[in-house]
């Protein structure tokens, strides 16, 4: 059993953290809902017909964690004492390797959660349309709708430095 505890933590941890943090916005929440998404899965232990769906899962029970932080009443009688963006989010305590990769992600960062999740599903995580539908419970439409407005968005937050019209 703790060989396979090790070996799903291992083989889930970046897409689940790299999926907490794009949709928490914050080191400190991603590192609790990384931990409460593999407690929930271990204390489960549900059955999968196959690693996609099992992947679904984790990224689904992801999400769900993540709206539990955001949408808490407690969150938003809250005032970070740390240094936070213009959206309020905390700044993240990492950089990439380039200015443009962290001007994309500060891009990316600022739109709002059903444009960003799809977004990182759809770059990071490699997902078709069809699954991106599948595991946020929405139509392929609305995933497609969200893409375009989410691309849209980060374009136009990003024209002048890298998107000449």
């Amino acid at each position: 059993m703790h060989n396979e505890i090790n070996e799903i933590i291992s083989t889930y941890k970046k897409t689940v953290y790299s999926v907490a943090l794009s949709n928490t916005r914050s080191k400190h929440d991603a590192d609790d809902v990384f931990q409460e998404v593999f407690l929930v899965y271990f204390r489960k232990n549900p059955v999968f017909k196959d690693e996609e769906h099992r992947k679904a899962w984790l990224i689904r029970t992801t999400l769900n964690h993540c709206k539990k932080i955001t949408l808490s009443t407690w969150r938003k009688k809250t005032v970070s004492l740390v240094g936070g963006d213009v959206l309020g989010a905390p700044e993240l305590t990492y950089q990439f390797s380039s200015n443009e990769e962290n001007e994309v992600h500060a891009a990316l960062r600022a739109l709002p959660e059903k444009y960003r999740t799809v977004l990182h599903l759809f770059y990071f995580e490699q997902y078709k349309t069809e699954e991106i539908g599948r595991i946020l419970k929405t139509s392929t439409v609305n995933v497609r709708v969200r893409l375009k407005r989410g691309r849209d968005l980060i374009r136009e937050k990003l024209k002048g430095e890298y998107f000449y019209e």
